[in-house]
């Protein structure tokens, strides 16, 4: 596994704090009526505070198995993993969870969706509803509180699963594939909402995704993936600015070393961004 130098003219900003996530040895073998399946193997990966981990790889490799285990979702073969300390041994109550789909109700309104998140976790509707309003501010969502999801084009419907996944304030964020399913320019503006969001925040993300381009300009670290059974086979710092321009990142020489690289390693198996 090759980790790339950051360059000395670059000072690193975030992955300098204490280690949130620590991914030991991890396999993970799923049983089917073809036999037995191995999705990881020997995946080993520390994140730390405040780190924008992307995970880019083939279709098929175990991208997002890794992020439902590090949600107590799947269960490791072998390996540990421990995230803020303890062992992950069931589901995990202290991340958020971004699907590709937004997932919301369609006779509740976006306000309503944000707090289902509340109810379900038992917190204090005052407070909740508090931070609701403060991240339908920060994404954008002001004056559609009231709106329903047909109403809303694919990209809100994505900003409310946002909110909805940051309203118990998690300390990691974990996104699987968000924004796969819009077309390029709702994605662009999506990747832009949420370096925003990252740098204001300095919330923890790992997320999965099929772009080249995305992994990179989202990222602080990119790790890139084998085929089934998934493995890491490189990680490469992202050493650019927290709060990232979308343009000026595109025309960035290390955009450019970073993704030709990403590209390289994946070969023909990458789909198209």
């Amino acid at each position: 596994m090759t980790h790339e130098a950051t360059p000395a003219a670059a000072t690193r900003t975030v992955g300098e704090g204490r280690a949130v996530l620590d991914v030991a040895d991890l396999a993970i073998t799923f049983a089917s009526k073809r036999g037995q399946v191995s999705a990881l193997e020997d995946v080993s990966l520390t994140v730390s505070e405040g780190e924008f981990i992307s995970i880019a790889g083939p279709s098929g490799c175990g991208k997002s198995t890794l992020l439902k285990a590090v949600a107590g979702l799947a269960t490791p073969s072998r390996g540990s993993i421990k995230l803020n300390g303890d062992e992950v041994r069931g589901p995990r109550q202290d991340i958020g969870y971004v699907f590709q789909r937004a997932a919301l109700l369609e006779w509740r309104s976006v306000r309503g969706n944000i707090l289902l998140q509340a109810e379900m976790r038992g917190m204090n509707m005052r407070r909740a509803g508090e931070r609701a309003d403060e991240l339908i501010e920060m994404t954008g969502l002001t004056g559609f509180e009231r709106a329903l999801p047909h109403e809303l084009s694919g990209g809100m419907q994505q900003r409310v699963a946002l909110c909805r996944a940051l309203l118990h304030q998690p300390r990691v964020l974990l996104m699987d594939e968000p924004f796969g399913a819009l077309d390029a320019l709702t994605r662009e503006r999506m990747n832009v909402e949420l370096n925003r969001i990252w740098a204001r925040t300095g919330i923890t993300v790992l997320l999965v995704t099929h772009s080249v381009a995305e992994a990179v300009y989202l990222g602080s670290r990119v790790v890139v993936m084998s085929p089934r059974p998934g493995r890491i086979i490189e990680e490469h710092d992202v050493p650019l600015q927290r709060e990232r321009s979308y343009t000026a990142v595109m025309e960035h020489p290390e955009f450019h070393r970073v993704s030709s690289r990403v590209r390289t390693l994946l070969g023909s198996t990458v789909e198209a961004d």
